[in-house]
């Protein structure tokens, strides 16, 4: 039986697409797809696989970008990349040294939807070799080219297509990069491994794993072609409830109230943002406001909630809709909404990109019963129509 220590591994993923070739809104790995973005699926279909610690490599700066993408999962490391893929992979490696996991895949967020046998295949033959990549067949003629003019044939008995996750001892791939003298960009990591006279060995991939690339390859983003197969409207709902404290004022609609009360949670706390944001994630199936922005991450600490519903509404936009209306109940005794609604309606108008007649907010009381009458918290609930754009 394999010890623990050889079944467990670690995971650099790669995520520094531009999205050029697919000519999408945003960077690849922040694309829309499955109610996830690219790159929050290449993550958690990796930690269901088993991998811990998770080296996300990113561009400089996009650390705050890539977190909102990923959406709630934990223990993960990140760490700026380099000007070409080689270049981010040492980072991603050398960013694990303090972990010296004994073996890693490294992984492109371009292949999110990662099967586990593809996984424990790769695992398995490391225990003969320092390195494994995972392969398909090829099922065309294959020719060489000569300019625009055929070459000789290819045996395609021989060729293989090659794919990510490789696996590899860490620290065998780990001085492998270190010590790279070939060509600024290697083929892939197993190349460079093999350089150093390591055999590299080869198990069955998964059509599941092919790279998205063009803009085919996300329905989601390319509205053009899918603008009549796609439901012209949809509709979403959010809800979400804050304790009161001890406090000096509350945030509500992204408004400031005077209040002898605060709302209490990890960001802050805006009951009625959270509820709209949810709403309109709802509405697109990209998950909800806890995936996006985990409680537990401090960097949300004391965060503003404008930033969670403008996250939303971005995704939206990605899959093809804009908001059309949003009716906002806040179910509370005090404060009293009415003298704040206009300014509300005017915030959140300005918030949604929508003019300020799409936009509802109402108040009602529960007649001092449960805890929203006993003045212990405040609730506020919301509905969205989202339309194709």
């Amino acid at each position: 039986m394999r010890s623990e220590e050889q079944r467990t591994f670690a995971a650099v993923i790669v995520a520094g697409g531009s999205g050029t070739r697919a000519g999408l809104p945003v960077a690849k790995q922040y694309a829309a797809i499955g109610g996830t973005t690219m790159l929050g699926l290449a993550v958690t279909r990796m930690r269901e696989a088993g991998a811990d610690p998770i080296v996300v490599v990113v561009p400089a700066g996009e650390e705050t970008t890539a977190r909102a993408a990923i959406g709630a999962c934990e223990g993960l490391l990140f760490t700026a990349g380099g000007r070409t893929r080689q270049e981010s992979v040492r980072a991603g490696l050398e960013r694990l040294c303090e972990r010296a996991p004994s073996r890693v895949l490294i992984h492109d967020a371009a292949r999110p939807d990662l099967p586990g046998e593809v996984v424990t295949r790769l695992l398995r033959a490391l225990d003969n070799a320092a390195g494994a990549i995972p392969v398909l067949p090829v099922a065309d003629s294959m020719i060489s080219a000569e300019g625009e003019m055929r070459g000789a044939m290819l045996d395609r008995a021989t060729l293989r297509r090659v794919q990510t996750p490789q696996a590899f001892s860490f620290a065998e791939i780990l001085a492998a990069h270190r010590s790279w003298s070939g060509e600024a960009i290697a083929g892939d990591d197993a190349e460079v491994l093999a350089k150093t006279g390591h055999a590299v060995a080869l198990v069955d991939g998964d059509a599941r794993l092919r790279k998205l690339t063009w803009r085919e390859d996300f329905p989601e983003a390319n509205m053009e072609r899918t603008a009549e197969t796609i439901p012209a409207f949809r509709i979403g709902n959010g809800y979400d409830v804050h304790r009161l404290v001890p406090g000096d004022g509350l945030w509500l609609c992204g408004v400031h109230v005077r209040h002898d009360r605060a709302l209490s949670g990890h960001s802050d706390a805006d009951v009625a943002l959270h509820a709209l944001t949810d709403a309109i994630l709802g509405a697109v199936a990209a998950g909800d406001i806890g995936q996006h922005f985990p409680p537990s991450d401090p960097q949300w600490r004391g965060a503003a909630s404008h930033l969670f519903l403008t996250h939303a509404v971005g995704l939206a936009r990605e899959c093809g809709y804009r908001l059309a209306n949003a009716d906002l109940t806040i179910i509370c005794e005090r404060p009293k909404i009415g003298p704040h609604r206009d300014a509300m309606r005017a915030r959140l108008a300005e918030l949604v990109g929508a003019e300020i007649g799409a936009i509802s907010v109402k108040a009602t009381t529960t007649e001092r019963l449960g805890f929203t009458g006993r003045g212990e918290g405040i609730a506020a609930q919301a509905s969205v129509l989202v339309t194709r754009c």
